[in-house]
């Protein structure tokens, strides 16, 4: 097969995955979750709801995350798909030792990692998309964007809906592309997850950021690419 052959039926049984239940640790990790977010202070939980509020904002109405990236019209899809695995691997470097950096200074200064690792995500996600080839300077582009974000950080309840609307991009009406940014302020919250957490703990939180950053960058990097393939191929 050809490159992008085999690139489409690695996205068809991505796109099949998404249809499974989430493991069964990761449906009891969850509900412990659940208890600890209710013991988590109230300012936390605000910042993480204005870091997805202004997220979304400055994704729809300014070039905040668009950066010029140097993309050849002549590249194949395999040289594409190359560039933009290049850009998961320096992302991913980037909110790893963020991460780091953050975990090592404690609970406040672990809070300050969301709106900040949410930036380096955004401006991935924007780099990735001008190598694919989206306009990023559309506004229904952007909306697209975001939807492939919330695809990444779904839950079980949810995911099935935005994989509806990322794979049928193209035939939905534009009053469907809406954002409804409250569930995604929800979903994302969610799947910042037990591990994660971690982070907010002084020393130890260094190492636990580290890892929970870049496994977050290389779960986005994933879902941009196979969402990209279907869409493309």
């Amino acid at each position: 097969m050809s490159y992008e052959e085999q690139a489409k039926q690695e996205a068809l049984r991505w796109s099949k995955s998404l249809d499974k239940r989430s493991s069964l640790i990761q449906r009891r990790s969850k509900q412990v979750q659940s208890k600890m977010n209710e013991k988590i202070p109230s300012r936390v939980h605000g910042v993480v709801t204005d870091s997805v509020r202004s997220m979304i904002e400055l994704a729809l109405t300014t070039s905040e995350y668009i950066r010029p990236v140097n993309v050849h019209p002549d590249w194949s899809f395999e040289e594409r798909e190359r560039q933009v695995r290049e850009l998961v691997n320096k992302y991913k470097k980037a909110a790893a030792v963020e991460g780091a950096g953050t975990g090592f200074g404690g609970f406040w200064l672990g809070v300050a990692d969301f709106p900040l690792l949410l930036s380096i995500k955004m401006k991935f996600l924007f780099d990735a998309a001008q190598v694919y080839g989206w306009n990023v300077h559309s506004y229904e582009e952007r909306v697209y964007l975001l939807h492939v974000f919330m695809l990444a950080f779904s839950s079980d309840e949810v995911r099935g809906e935005v994989k509806r609307k990322v794979m049928g991009w193209n035939d939905l009406e534009m009053m469907e592309k809406n954002v409804d940014w409250k569930t995604l302020q929800i979903e994302y919250r969610d799947t910042l997850d037990l591990v994660k957490l971690l982070q907010l703990i002084p020393g130890f939180g260094a190492v636990v950021g580290y890892v929970a950053n870049g496994r977050l960058l290389e779960q986005l990097g994933e879902t941009t690419i196979q969402s990209s393939r279907l869409r493309l191929l």
